[in-house]
């Protein structure tokens, strides 16, 4: 039916004289606060960049591994932390475990989406789990050394009653464990030599004691050399003095989620404020003008 045009105009006018709603939203947002290592993390797990960059690095030192065993002199540790008579001693690469041979971005994934910060609970409560995967290209490098008669000698900061875990945690992700001696972890007591915090420079003499290293492979600098002064200064003074050793005796894999870097920033006091740490790195940001 129909309506008279006077009452058809009207209906139209109260209907234009109605307020407009908003459409009710889906969901509400949840609040997120920011993590500095989002992005990070993200880029270990995710980026195809990561891994090519560690499958480069990998293959690279593959390529120089004869050259290395060929120069009866060469060695890979500085001359302070070198054992004698190394031409005599069976050849050893030397490396570091976590973000070196294995993974823990799951890890630090559970810190960014739980809001928390790396402790020693939680973190040998992952270790336990045994389920790191080995970073891109070191298993296969692994193969090579092996083929060739090298010692793979694991020098970690993972603590030593976590010597079993991470053991396992190499073998099943196929990177040989000649027997356990080759993991010397943070608290292995080294003869004659007094080890500061986590500094490897002990654990590296021991092994120059027993082998001719070849290769050391790291995340951070601490993994090649003893830092004397942990700032952004004294870690470019050694990046100067060792630049040519990277490449041929030392190689590097990317870490942008933690280490020793870090705290140089904010004079290596983990004690402040998780905020005021975040502030000393903003301050340190280099900023176009």
């Amino acid at each position: 039916m129909r309506l008279p045009l006077t009452c058809a105009l009207l209906a139209l006018a109260l209907a234009a004289c109605q307020p407009v709603r908003p459409a009710a939203p889906a969901a509400a947002a949840v609040a997120v606060a920011a993590d500095d290592n989002l992005n990070a993390v993200l880029w270990l797990q995710r980026s195809a960049e990561y891994r090519a960059l560690a499958e480069q690095t990998y293959r690279a030192a593959a390529d120089h591994l004869d050259a290395a065993l060929a120069e009866a002199d060469w060695d890979a540790l500085v001359p302070e932390e070198r054992g004698p008579a190394v031409a005599a001693r069976p050849p050893a690469v030397v490396l570091d475990i976590d973000e070196t041979v294995l993974d823990n971005s799951p890890y630090q994934a559970r810190l960014v989406r739980d809001g928390g910060e790396y402790d020693d609970p939680s973190w040998d409560a992952w270790v336990e789990e045994r389920k790191a995967t080995a970073v891109p290209g070191a298993v296969e490098f692994a193969r090579a050394a092996g083929a060739r008669g090298i010692v793979l000698v694991y020098i970690s900061n993972r603590a030593t009653h976590l010597k079993r875990a991470t053991l396992d945690n190499l073998r099943a992700q196929g990177l040989p464990v000649a027997d356990e001696s080759v993991f010397l972890g943070l608290g292995t007591a080294v003869d004659g030599c007094e080890q500061h915090g986590s500094e490897k420079d002990c654990r590296r003499r021991l092994v120059g004691q027993r082998y001719r290293v070849l290769m050391q492979f790291g995340d951070q600098l601490g993994d090649f050399v003893h830092i004397d002064a942990n700032t952004p200064e004294g870690r470019q003074r050694l990046l100067d003095r060792y630049r040519d050793w990277f490449g041929r005796r030392w190689w590097m894999l990317p870490n942008p989620t933690y280490g020793s870097w870090e705290p140089a920033l904010f004079d290596n006091a983990w004690s402040q404020p998780r905020q005021t740490r975040r502030a000393a790195k903003r301050a340190a940001l280099e900023v176009a003008p």
